[in-house]
């Protein structure tokens, strides 16, 4: 048995692909797996958990079912960090603080989402302080659920033109400092996070501490990856 990891599968009904990718993973991990974390981005976006349509109604479902039988923990991400208290109780899902810190046998592995660490990109950490205080997602869930979608698909549009001017630029990725201010504040475990889009596996190291930091692979052209932890490490594996 191991405990598998995804991140940034950014389901939407856009990308059927990726649904049913998804979904048929569930299906075959639920009752085999120790336990399910998604560190943050399994939606597109998230604008409620009174956003009651027929795609969010099937995701849902479908974590439900699988959480009957695996427990299923979820992290916020930078897209889906309005999944609230009702998300949870629909799908069965415990919801994670970032960063978390899990424990393994011996092995100790921090979990982030990893948008926290991209800290060279000012404007978005303006943003992400912004979008975590529980006044403005207040305000924010207030608001009509049509304006809700017509907020988060201009949000969606400016992300896309600025990856197709942009790729990945440099301040999308994590700096080094932050990631070593998180090891030190955490006594160095193994650092998980997805966000970037740049799966690998880095070492980290001072002149007397080692570790690594895994990139969880993102999911796309209906194909995807996850991290599996178990009694030999921890590896990556492919999906699709």
């Amino acid at each position: 048995m191991a405990i598998h990891l995804i991140s940034d599968l950014h389901l939407s009904e856009d990308t059927p692909d990726l649904e049913q990718l998804f979904t048929a993973t569930l299906i075959d991990w639920a009752g085999r797996i120790d336990a399910l974390y998604i560190l943050g981005d399994l939606f597109e976006y998230w604008v409620g958990d009174d956003d009651d349509t027929p795609f969010n109604r099937r995701m849902v479902e479908a974590l439900h079912a699988f959480s009957t039988r695996t427990p299923l923990f979820v992290m916020h991400g930078n897209r889906d960090f309005l999944l609230g208290a009702g998300f949870a109780a629909a799908s069965g899902a415990t919801m994670l603080d970032d960063p978390y810190l899990l424990q393994q046998g011996h092995a100790r592995y921090l979990l982030s989402h990893g948008d926290a660490l991209c800290t060279a990109d000012s404007a978005y950490q303006q943003f992400r302080a912004q979008s975590r205080n529980p006044a403005w997602q207040q305000a924010m869930l207030a608001r009509p659920l049509a304006e809700r979608h017509a907020i988060a698909q201009q949000a969606r549009q400016q992300s896309e033109m600025a990856k197709r001017a942009n790729g990945l630029s440099e301040i999308s990725d994590v700096t080094d400092s932050a990631v070593r201010a998180l090891l030190d504040e955490h006594g160095w475990p193994m650092l998980v996070h997805g966000h970037t889009h740049r799966p690998a596996c880095h070492v980290v190291e001072d002149a007397t501490r080692q570790t690594q930091r895994w990139v969880i692979a993102d999911w796309h052209d209906g194909k995807g990856g996850y991290l599996a932890i178990d009694n030999h490490g921890i590896g990556a594996h492919a999906l699709g």
